[in-house]
């Protein structure tokens, strides 16, 4: 054979060799599609198999869940136990849990038409019996009647209960259907994977002795390989440097973020001690002045005992009053502390606003036009009307102020729907906003951020104690609103007191004006028999003096074990407690008395109520520390014609 024609065979092995592989790798391509399609489709109905299992399984569930649901309420409508251990429990729990099982079940036949509408009819009559079981749980619960014996009865006889089991019973039948349709379709596709494995595995088997002829080709390949590894590692290298240097800078940004906190962390402490400083700084200020008042009035009383009663006298009102102021002062602190009892009553805004208009106009003077907008009906609201009406009047003074004494004060009431957090720490919900706005000069941010500080005013000395917007802000806070400022410099300011809407009304608090002071009208029931329980000895001597000088029969003892020997031992017409005192505190001592009498007046004395207190007060009478003799009388005398006017007449004990 010439070249040529060596050439030309050559070329045309070259070809067929090509030409066959070509046609065996086309051919071994279509076995492996069509085991991967059998394959799938066999995956498929075994994924259908399985769900048709699971669905029957919750179908049963859910059939299983509603009896024993039902079976429960039955022993609930009997038993009426709705502990929570107990049948009422168990019914709730088993509903709820059957109405997820059905969620759960239209989750699994969702690609399934006819079962998904089966699932939706069988929700509607699940809503359907829930309803009609609910009655009876309902009257069971509040025990109405014969309690849910006959609803529960009247709903054994529905026809929803039978409905729905022959729902449930429908759609397992249907994936019953289902199931042999998948088992058969799985059986087919089964075969013909299996054979068309073996046809692969043949064909395998000449492509293994083609892939023979591959390897002298595999061997240049790995040589290559090997050059590109090596290549790689040199990569590799370069790269872990790279991640190294990251790493170093990553921490060293981990340890900086980490000394940065630690400094803000720091920083917020050192700016929590300075606010305290200012508040203590302030307090002691306040109450040093007041107290050089009060030490310096009584030294010089003392002093000029033997002199005119007149001097003595002057000496004596100063005092008083620098301890009023004091007393004032302690409970602006209060207030801003959210620790001042407030005394709720079910309010509406809109008259109580109104009815300020002759206050307003005295206080404020003749150049300042008050305009008072309220809406048509504004909700009710369960607040302290007396803080509300001094945190009106105390925003209006300062709108005075502000104004120079000369402008227009706009007081408006309106019903507002305020999302959460969309004036301070708000809550979402309905409030009824009370604003105060005027023409003044305005705030500057840095002032509006500092409104609420205490002791913090930009009123010349002696013109304010800045803490009138503080005590606004524990007033709103205290009943469950919030305080909000709009205010721009030049144009004037508007401050909003957001109070929630009330709901129901509720049982209040009632204390003296005890914390006011009182004319020197003196109310006394000559012969009443006091027990006076205080743990202070001098609070308790001072008091028993007064009570004594007011022809009262005193007396006292300083802790709750020793009133209720006392209380035990003999009768008394009024019992006067101290509300925090150790051991056992006021309210504690009062139920216990209650127990043994519970016709027994009370009234309560405090000059502060911790956390959690104040509800322990409610329907009592309550005096403020510190108090007058006047004030005393009258709180003694109205405690027990409360007592009378809610029982038996009072006696006077002899």
């Amino acid at each position: 054979m010439t070249a040529a024609g060596e050439d030309r065979s050559f070329i045309w092995r070259r070809g067929g060799a090509a030409a066959g592989a070509l046609f065996a790798t086309l051919v071994l391509l279509g076995m492996v599609l069509l085991v991967a399609m059998s394959n799938e489709a066999r995956d498929a109905a075994l994924d259908r198999e399985r769900n048709a299992y699971n669905v029957t399984l919750l179908v049963r569930t859910v059939d299983a869940t509603i009896s024993r649901s039902e079976a429960a309420l039955g022993r609930f409508v009997l038993d009426e136990d709705v502990s929570q251990e107990g049948s009422g429990a168990i019914y709730a729990d088993q509903w709820r849990r059957a109405g997820h099982q059905i969620q759960q079940l239209a989750e699994q036949v969702r690609r399934n038409r006819a079962q998904r509408e089966r699932v939706e009819q069988l929700s509607d009559l699940y809503q359907q019996r829930g309803a009609e079981l609910g009655q009876a749980a309902r009257a069971a619960a509040a025990k109405q009647g014969q309690g849910g014996a006959p609803l529960y009865y009247a709903a054994s006889l529905s026809e929803t209960g039978p409905e729905l089991r022959d729902m449930l019973a429908e759609i397992a039948n249907a994936e019953r259907r289902e199931l042999r349709r998948s088992m058969l379709r799985t059986r087919f596709f089964s075969a013909e994977a299996d054979r068309l494995t073996d046809y692969l595995s043949w064909l395998g088997l000449v492509v293994g002795l083609g892939a023979i002829g591959l390897g002298f080709l595999a061997i240049q390949v790995l040589r290559e390989n090997i050059l590109a590894r090596r290549e790689a590692e040199t990569l590799e290298r370069a790269v872990a440097m790279r991640t190294q240097e990251l790493s170093t800078a990553n921490a060293a940004l981990k340890a900086e973020a980490e000394e940065r906190a630690a400094a803000e962390a720091q920083l917020r402490q050192a700016q929590k001690m300075e606010a305290v400083g200012q508040l203590t700084g302030g307090i002691a200020h306040d109450f040093n002045n007041m107290l050089a008042v009060v030490v310096g009035g009584i030294d010089l009383a003392r002093r000029r005992m033997n002199g005119p009663k007149r001097e003595v006298l002057v000496q004596l009102d100063n005092a008083m009053e620098g301890a009023t102021r004091a007393a004032a002062l302690t409970r602006r602190l209060l207030s801003f502390a959210r620790s001042e009892p407030l005394l709720p009553a079910r309010v509406d805004p809109s008259e109580l606003v109104g009815g300020m208009s002759e206050l307003l106009d005295r206080t404020l003077g003749e150049r300042v036009r008050v305009a008072v907008r309220s809406v048509a009906r504004a909700w009710p609201i369960f607040v302290d009307p007396h803080q509300l009406e001094n945190a009106v009047l105390n925003l209006a003074v300062n709108a005075r102020d502000a104004m120079n004494g000369d402008g227009v004060v706009s007081i408006a009431t309106e019903n507002v729907t305020v999302a959460a957090g969309e004036v301070g720490d708000i809550r979402a919900g309905d409030y009824v906003r009370v604003s105060v706005s005027d023409t003044g000069c305005g705030m500057t941010p840095e002032v509006r951020e500092r409104a609420f500080e205490p002791f913090f005013t930009t009123k010349e000395v002696g013109k304010g104690t800045g803490l009138g917007l503080s005590q606004i802000f524990g007033f709103a806070h205290q009943s469950g609103g919030e305080v909000g400022i709009v205010s721009t410099v030049g144009v004037g300011t508007t401050v909003s007191i957001y109070l929630p809407r009330a709901q129901a009304a509720q049982a209040e608090v009632r204390m003296h004006p005890a914390m006011q002071q009182y004319r020197e009208a003196e109310i006394a029931v000559a012969g009443a028999r006091i027990l006076l329980v205080e743990d202070d000895p001098r609070v308790r001597s001072a008091t028993v003096g007064a009570l004594e000088d007011l022809d009262y029969q005193p007396v006292s003892c300083s802790s709750g074990a020793e009133a209720i020997a006392l209380f035990d031992a003999q009768e008394f017409d009024l019992v006067i407690s101290d509300v925090i005192m150790p051991e056992m505190t006021g309210p504690e001592l009062v139920r216990e008395l209650k127990l043994r009498r519970p016709q027994t007046a009370i009234l309560f004395v405090t000059g502060y109520v911790g956390e959690g207190e104040g509800g322990d007060l409610v329907g009592y009478e309550l005096l403020r520390k510190p108090f007058t003799v006047t004030a005393l009388a009258t709180a003694v005398s109205t405690a027990l014609g409360r007592s009378s006017a809610d029982g038996e007449p009072r006696r006077a004990a002899g």
